[in-house]
């Protein structure tokens, strides 16, 4: 089937399976290799891009669904790597392995968008469908707090996940 929809602000149109996952359609198509693939069935928020400004798991949303959609994913959220989120990631040294870091960026972007200065427990309830191996969560949490202090009501927003169950 044929689908137009917009990424990172660009029209495109794909031919594709009706029920391939948004996440093949921006990798083995468009070359997209932001969003990664983590589990395949919407727990852990490696494949986190924004669809109509919303937090979505990618590799559940099939091209069927993509019409008219507006897609953001890591590598359009800014020009130049200079998001708030982006600069707050480094300067909290949140990666470690950093795989599961773009789908975390765009949760946190998108909680940002809604609210623009997140208590504790909204950041926890926003990042909690994005996991970390590694364990970063305080750091997460520091770098969205910080990046709040700075953000523009265009951001979107980023990962959830509680700090006491993951510590």
């Amino acid at each position: 089937m044929k689908v137009s929809f917009r990424v990172n602000g660009n029209p495109t149109t794909v031919d594709v399976a009706e029920d391939m996952p948004l996440l093949w359609i921006l990798r083995d198509v468009l070359d997209l290799k932001g969003a990664k693939y983590g589990c395949g069935i919407g727990q852990c928020g490696a494949c986190t891009v924004h669809v109509k400004g919303v937090a979505t798991k990618s590799c559940q949303l099939p091209a069927s669904r993509l019409a008219g959609a507006d897609v953001v994913t890591i590598e359009g959220l800014t020009p130049d790597g200079g998001h708030a989120l982006q600069k707050a990631w480094e300067e909290h040294d949140v990666p470690q392995c950093g795989y599961c870091q773009a789908g975390q960026i765009m949760a946190a972007a998108a909680l940002l968008a809604r609210k623009p200065k997140p208590s504790d427990a909204d950041i926890d309830t926003a990042m909690n469908g994005n996991l970390c191996r590694c364990g970063t969560y305080l750091r997460i949490k520091a770098a969205i707090k910080s990046a709040s202090g700075g953000m523009a009501a265009d951001a979107p927003a980023g990962r959830s996940g509680t700090d006491a169950a993951h510590a």
